[in-house]
């Protein structure tokens, strides 16, 4: 079930806020752990450590690393939050947190009784690799646009782990950042995606938000067994607050795996089983084979029957991702390697950027 193993701490090889990766000495092997202060305060060259090897013994990928569980060279840690709400609950790395529904919290009372967000638009994606995109996109056509990013315990639980998410807060491409269910590190923690996102939209201001899990999506080669579905249940809570959403599709023409070429089988389970409420499905403008490919997927499987389909020229994505220096991947393919799939998160950020400027 997990594996446990004593380690010292060779060297700290880099650090952001809340994150930090180390060399190891794990029976006389150096390798790679990552280490969350959150959940184990500092650590320091010399420290001994127990790590979990799990991922790493069993040979994953996005997974694939150790993880710094305890730093033995503490006698304590101790959280600086004076919040109640647990993540991780019941778990040995339970973490309070001050969540932004709290009665101690500062927007308690803006957030009581608050049950809509007012048509504020809310991109949907299903995938880490896709916020980028559509939040580089976004701004590079509306700079004054406040952008929340919601991040859903789908996936990676800390959001430190995410190295796109740094660079883009210190960028001031996004602005805040929520993190909702049993993720934690956001500037601002809610409870579920509902008060998460009336908090992007009255606490943190928001003109539009975007949620997607965090790095590491769970996929089973079967219909219902991929976190991914999740974008149709956001899609049901947006509509639910009166919302207005976006929905990314997963679009590949150079995934190996049948199932996930032209148009996913993630997208077209989550928006024709997850989904049972309306969506905008934005869909980059391709090459006309491309185009038959997933249009022809779109109508077999009846989505343009229960959501609006609209096509959007997104040449401007891959530039515009370049340009900021932040180049994202999709199961290790470059921006180059499988333009189609950044293009339908960019043309998310269009279509929008546009709602914003009251063209859409």
């Amino acid at each position: 079930m997990i594996t446990l193993k004593k380690a010292k701490v060779v060297q700290i090889n880099r650090a952001r806020p809340g994150y930090i990766e180390a060399l190891v000495d794990i029976g006389g092997k150096h390798q790679k752990a990552i280490c969350y202060e959150a959940l184990t305060g500092e650590i320091k060259r010399g420290d001994v450590v127990i790590i979990n090897t799990t991922a790493v013994d069993l040979g994953l990928g996005t997974g694939g690393w150790h993880f710094i569980l305890f730093n033995l060279s503490k006698k304590e840690v101790v959280s600086q939050s004076d919040g109640h709400i647990m993540k991780l609950r019941y778990t040995p790395l339970q973490i309070k947190c001050l969540a932004v529904e709290e009665e101690k919290s500062p927007y308690h009372e803006l957030l009581k009784d608050a049950t809509d967000i007012a048509g504020m638009p809310v991109i949907v994606g299903s995938l880490h690799s896709q916020l980028p995109a559509a939040a580089i996109v976004l701004k590079e056509l509306v700079p004054d646009a406040s952008i929340a990013y919601i991040m859903t315990d789908g996936a990676a639980l800390p959001i430190a782990f995410s190295e796109h998410v740094a660079r883009m807060v210190e960028d001031g491409i996004i602005n805040e950042t929520v993190t909702v269910g049993h993720a934690f590190g956001g500037s601002i923690e809610a409870v579920n995606i509902f008060s998460g996102l009336a908090a992007a939209k009255h606490a943190a201001k928001a003109d539009v938000a975007i949620v997607c899990m965090g790095p590491g999506i769970v996929g089973s080669n079967t219909r219902l067994g991929f976190t991914g579905i999740e974008q149709g249940q956001i899609i049901n809570a947006v509509n639910g607050l009166k919302g207005r959403p976006v929905a990314i599709p997963r679009i590949s023409f150079a995934d190996t795996r049948l199932r996930h070429q032209g148009l996913s089988h993630h997208t077209l389970t989550s928006l024709s089983i997850a989904a049972i409420s309306r969506c905008t499905v934005t869909i980059p403008k391709m090459d006309k084979s491309k185009e038959d490919i997933v249009y022809g997927q779109i109508r077999d499987s009846g989505l343009d029957k229960i959501h609006d389909i609209v096509k959007i020229d997104a040449a401007i994505t891959l530039e515009a991702i370049k340009k900021k220096g932040i180049l994202p991947t999709t199961m290790g393919r470059t921006v180059d390697q499988d333009p189609e799939f950044f293009m339908a998160a960019g043309a998310a950020g269009i279509y929008t950027a546009n709602i914003l400027l009251g063209s859409s």
